[in-house]
């Protein structure tokens, strides 16, 4: 329960923080191209990779890279946990799965998308 707790608390300051970022970021920047959403997945990216760049140290108590990268990245942006998937498969050599894992998410998810926005708007 300890760690449910410490996941959602996470993911509340995250979600927060991903709100506040991309709402900095789009009105310093007068575009509607998603400059803000753009800035939190790079922002996410980076974050993540300290934060198990850090942890992998072992100086860590594991429940701090679960509040840290599950809860506050997880809520800032999932892009940044597909990213250190990604890279961690690379690292590993495991290229066919990294490549498949990114195409399969990137063309797939922009087809759920579709087909989610589809079925309510033609229902």
């Amino acid at each position: 329960m300890k760690i449910v707790l410490l996941v959602g608390l996470g993911s509340f300051i995250g979600g927060i923080s991903r709100y506040l970022v991309t709402l900095f970021v789009q009105n310093k920047i007068l575009s509607t191209f998603p400059y803000g959403t753009m800035a939190v997945n790079i922002i996410g990216c980076f974050l993540i990779g300290a934060i198990y760049a850090v942890s992998e140290r072992g100086n860590w108590n594991p429940e701090w890279r679960i509040f840290l990268a599950t809860g506050i990245m997880g809520g800032f942006t999932t892009f940044s946990s597909f990213s250190n998937e990604t890279v961690s498969m690379l690292r590993d050599a495991e290229y066919w799965p990294a490549f498949s894992y990114v195409a399969f998410s990137v063309i797939i998810g922009l087809a759920a998308t579709f087909g989610g926005i589809s079925l309510i708007k033609y229902l």
